[in-house]
């Protein structure tokens, strides 16, 4: 019989390895200038957004399991190079900064993101039932859990996911889209 952890575990899991996989289906066929395309003044490029769920997936897991981000560990920020300091992730970022994103090699954000599956399936792989309830954030009230900042976690690199989706969905409708030249 399967415990409700080994459930939850099982369940987390899954999701955070759709969230890799979707990382990988998004960048397919995208190349190094796609990845910075913006859709309009303001708007998130791909790439960032990509990065940036990443980042935030990393940043907030390895605090919880107590290990250093792969950002820093694994040496993704030197391979990356952004324009920014070694704890920015993304969050509360103005338009200039967004903007300053580049990425020569898309095959960075697929490596990351696969770093990154794997520091959650460590995570996870360690939580007992009682590490779901351990209190990780006391500032909000009620107290944020593990189990719901894993959660969290979880909901915003999906939206995002599906942001990156739609921003390339646009990038590539503009591509196939027929001249508008009137006859």
């Amino acid at each position: 019989m399967t415990s409700g952890t080994d459930l939850a575990r099982a369940v987390l899991l899954d999701g955070f390895q759709r969230i890799e996989e979707g990382v990988r289906n998004v960048l397919e066929g995208l190349h190094a200038d796609d990845l910075v395309w913006r859709p309009g003044p303001g708007a998130n490029p791909v790439g960032w957004l990509l990065w940036h769920l990443s980042r935030q997936q990393d940043a907030q897991l390895a605090a919880i399991a107590g290990e250093e981000e792969v950002w820093l560990a694994g040496g993704w920020r030197e391979r990356f190079d952004l324009p920014y300091g070694p704890d920015a992730h993304g969050y509360g970022q103005a338009v200039d900064e967004v903007g300053r994103f580049t990425i020569e090699d898309p095959s960075l954000l697929t490596g990351y993101a696969a770093a990154v599956r794997d520091l959650t399936a460590r995570l996870l792989a360690s939580l007992g039932e009682e590490d779901y309830a351990r209190v990780v954030d006391d500032s909000w009230d009620p107290p944020v859990t593990a189990a719901v900042r894993i959660y969290s976690v979880l909901e915003d690199a999906a939206k995002h996911l599906g942001q990156a989706e739609y921003v390339k969905g646009l990038l590539l409708a503009g591509r196939d889209a027929p001249s508008r030249r009137s006859p």
